[in-house]
């Protein structure tokens, strides 16, 4: 995963305006990484609120992995930060493999597969994305 990083660094091309776009991508996956998180540990640790109910408030209303859409970003960030310097377009290998991996192997899918079945469950994910944070479907 440390393939942005290792290609930057052979480099010397002095960074361009990509620099400037990868930190601001990295901030804000990091601010949706963070808030989401938070959300979601205050929710827990509020059991007589959450006894039995799936998180549908805050960032979680938009996606049902806010977190991960957060993560995911920050590699992207990373990535273009990067490419600023002049690094291969290998660099992207990462970000989605980390993406890929968040999405179909040990992510979502992991954490999904315990609320199967269960009514509350099903209708929030037929109406809330499973990623990108978007308006409820109706």
């Amino acid at each position: 995963m440390l393939l942005p990083f290792t290609l930057s660094l052979t480099t010397t091309a002095p960074p361009d305006y990509r620099i400037v776009i990868g930190i601001l991508i990295w901030i804000l996956g990091f601010v949706i990484e963070s808030v989401g998180d938070r959300q979601l540990d205050r929710f827990i640790k509020s059991k007589a609120v959450n006894k039995g109910t799936i998180m549908q408030t805050g960032l979680w209303k938009y996606s049902r992995h806010p977190n991960y859409f957060g993560e995911s970003m920050m590699w992207f960030g990373i990535a273009c930060i990067s490419l600023s310097t002049g690094a291969s377009y290998l660099v992207l290998l990462s970000p989605f493999l980390i993406t890929y991996l968040l999405l179909f192997v040990s992510g979502i899918p992991l954490l999904e597969k315990k609320w199967e079945g269960i009514p509350e469950w099903e209708a929030y994910k037929r109406t809330t994305s499973a990623f990108i944070p978007l308006p409820k479907k109706k």
